[in-house]
């Protein structure tokens, strides 16, 4: 089992993706609605960037905070998370 990893950063990064979660539900009711495409697609593209955003603050935080440097293992891990930017 890995250890948990909470950082000062974490609380803002709850509120933004809780925020995209309910941009995201408005999102679905506007389709159930029938509202035009073109706003259902405005505001999709709104959603993924908030969580697209949400996701570089957690990514970029990690690396400041948990990799080190120089070891073998931080290495690896550095590349394993630098694939999601």
């Amino acid at each position: 089992m890995t250890k948990a990893q909470i950082h000062a950063s974490h609380p803002a990064l709850i509120a933004r993706l809780k925020r995209a979660e309910g941009h995201l539900r408005s999102v679905v009711a506007m389709i159930e609605d029938g509202k035009p495409c073109v706003e259902v697609a405005q505001q999709l593209h709104a959603v993924e960037k908030a969580v697209t955003n949400a996701k570089r603050v957690l990514i970029h935080d990690h690396m400041d905070h948990c990799l080190g440097g120089d070891s073998p293992h931080d290495l690896d891990e550095l590349r394993a998370i630098s694939r999601y930017l």
